[in-house]
C-alpha cells in the first residue's frame, strides 16, 4: 500500500478491483494482514484526532499564515543523515529542479520513496507531500515524526486490498463478508466532494503562496524495476490549474532495499503546460501523455538488482508499513 500517492482532485478515481482473477491475485494472507492494520488503524482516536487537526491547520494556511512545521534546513538534515547511513544516493541532474513553485511527479517503488526526496532536494521551496493518511500515522512514532516535521497532506482513501475484500465478498466469498462489512462501516473512502475540494484548497494554496509538491502519480507502489502504472490526473489537474511546472522525477533501486544499496535519484526536464483555471479533458490527457512519456524515458531498460549478502533487507523493506 502506498503512503504518497496523487490524484486527489475531484476527478479522483477510486481503484477498485472488478475482476475475480485480481481478486484472487491480491488476497493472499499478507493482503488480509494489511486490511486488518487498516481497520484498527480507521478505528484509532489518535489517528482520526490527527488526520482532522492536521487538515484543519492546513486548511487556514495562505500567503501570511501558515500550519506549525520544522525549518527545512533542518528536516532535511535529519532525513539526509538517516538515508546516508543506510544507503549510497546518486542524484543525478539536481540542477533542473526549478527554485521556483513546482510539482514534482516521481514513480513510487517504496514506502521510503518520500524520505529519499527530503535528504536530497534543495530546502528552497518547501516541499509538502501528499500521503495516505491512515500508512502515516497508524503507528504513535510515526504521528510523533509527522506532527514535529510537518510538510505532509493526509489523504483518505480505501486500499486497494480493502476494495478487493469487498468485492470478492460482493462475488459470494462469505468467510470476508465480516471483514467487508467492517470496512464499509468503518473506512472513510475519501471519495465524496466535500473532502476532494478540502484537498484541492490546501494544494492550491500551498502552490499560490510559494511552496512546492512531491506528488506519486501512479496513485500505488510499482511491483517492478523500470516500469510505471499508468498515470493518474490528479498531477496535471493540479499543474494546470496553478500554473506550475511539473518536474519528472523517477528513483532507482527503492524496490528491494538492503544496507548500503546504491539508490538513484534521476531528474528530467521541466514541463511547462498553459493555465487554466477549468482544464478540459483533452487538455488534461496531452499534459499526461507526455508526463507519461518524460517519466518512462528517463526509467532504465536493463536495471539488474545487485547480488551477494543483502543486510537488514527484511527490517529495511518493512520499517515504514
Amino acid at each position: 500500500m502506498n503512503n504518497f500517492s496523487s490524484d486527489s482532485s475531484p476527478q479522483v478515481q477510486i481503484d477498485q478491483v472488478a475482476s475475480q482473477g485480481n481478486v484472487d491475485l491480491i488476497l493472499n494472507d499478507a493482503a488480509i494482514k494489511r486490511v486488518k492494520e487498516g481497520l484498527a488503524a480507521a478505528s484509532d482516536r489518535s489517528v482520526r484526532q490527527t488526520i482532522e487537526t492536521v487538515l484543519h491547520q492546513l486548511s487556514s494556511i495562505d500567503q501570511q499564515h501558515s500550519e506549525p512545521r520544522v525549518d527545512s534546513h533542518i528536516r532535511r538534515c535529519v532525513v539526509r543523515s538517516l538515508i546516508h547511513a543506510l544507503f549510497k544516493v546518486k542524484l543525478q541532474n539536481r540542477e533542473k529542479i526549478p527554485q521556483q513553485p513546482a510539482i514534482l511527479a516521481i514513480n513510487h517503488l517504496h514506502h521510503i520513496d518520500p524520505l529519499l526526496l527530503l535528504a536530497e532536494l534543495p530546502t528552497q521551496p518547501y516541499y509538502y507531500i501528499l500521503g495516505d493518511a491512515r500508512t502515516l500515522y497508524n503507528k504513535w512514532w510515526k504521528r510523533l515524526i509527522l506532527n514535529f516535521a510537518g510538510g505532509v497532506i493526509p489523504l483518505e482513501r480505501i486500499w486497494k486490498e480493502e476494495s478487493a475484500v469487498i468485492a470478492a465478498a460482493q462475488a459470494g466469498q462469505k468467510d470476508l463478508q465480516e471483514l467487508a462489512t467492517a470496512i464499509e462501516k468503518t473506512v472513510h473512502p475519501g471519495g465524496d466532494i466535500q473532502t476532494l475540494r478540502q484537498i484541492d484548497r490546501i494544494v492550491q494554496a500551498i502552490l499560490t503562496r510559494g511552496d512546492s509538491l512531491i506528488l506519486f502519480p501512479e496513485g500505488k507502489l510499482g511491483t517492478t524495476e523500470g516500469k510505471i502504472h499508468p498515470l493518474k490526473r490528479g498531477t496535471v489537474i493540479y499543474a494546470l490549474r496553478s500554473g506550475v511546472p511539473i518536474v519528472p522525477i523517477v528513483l532507482i533501486g527503492t524496490y528491494d532495499l538492503f544496507l548500503r544499496k546504491e539508490l538513484t535519484i534521476k531528474i528530467g526536464e521541466p514541463l511547462y503546460f498553459p493555465s487554466t483555471t477549468r482544464p478540459k479533458r483533452q487538455e488534461i490527457d496531452v499534459a499526461l501523455a507526455k508526463l507519461q512519456q518524460e517519466l518512462v524515458a528517463l526509467l532504465p531498460t536493463d536495471y539488474q538488482e545487485p547480488q551477494g549478502i543483502k543486510l537488514l533487507r527484511y527490517f529495511l523493506n518493512h520499517i515504514l508499513w
